[in-house]
């Protein structure tokens, strides 16, 4: 993809860089991203016992959390004719399955919920303190692509 290339390039893979089975993922949060979301990105699915060590090296928060994201370092020099990348989304797959029964769908539906929430952050939302700005960016992307509630909405509900 050439840098002026509209849209995502979405990847999934496991903590040491291996593809990893989740069907319709990268493909579904390419035709559900914002259109000013350009460049590659990393969906990395990882065991809680990874998240919860990256939570506590990055947030100081020990404990195992659902997502993560991580914009991409800024002291790698970007190449003229590359996409850029806009970072990495981290993904607890045991979090994400219990997240998922306790929803009533799919964990496949978990997923795509999760990485939506991570992109957001990615492209500079930050629904603690954007005023909902991100929930209603979450919203809006939510049903373009078929989700029934986005994560903000469900943490929000009584």
């Amino acid at each position: 993809m050439d840098i002026d290339s509209p849209g995502l390039v979405p990847s999934v893979c496991t903590r040491d860089g291996r593809p990893t089975r989740a069907p319709g993922l990268a493909r579904w949060l390419a035709s559900t991203a914002p259109a000013r979301a350009r460049g590659t990105v990393t969906v990395v699915l990882v065991s809680d016992r990874t998240i919860r060590r990256l939570n506590r090296e990055w947030r100081e928060v020990d404990a195992a959390t659902d997502v993560l994201s991580f914009p991409p370092d800024t002291s790698t020099p970007r190449i003229r004719g590359r996409s850029p990348h806009l970072g990495d989304i981290v993904i607890a797959t045991g979090v994400a399955a219990g997240q998922a029964r306790e929803a009533g769908h799919a964990y496949a539906t978990e997923l795509k919920v999760l990485a939506l929430h991570g992109l957001l952050h990615l492209l500079g939302y930050d629904h603690e303190a954007d005023g909902g700005e991100m929930a209603r960016a979450e919203g809006r992307l939510r049903r373009k692509g078929g989700l029934p509630r986005g994560l903000i909405e469900r943490a929000a509900a009584p």
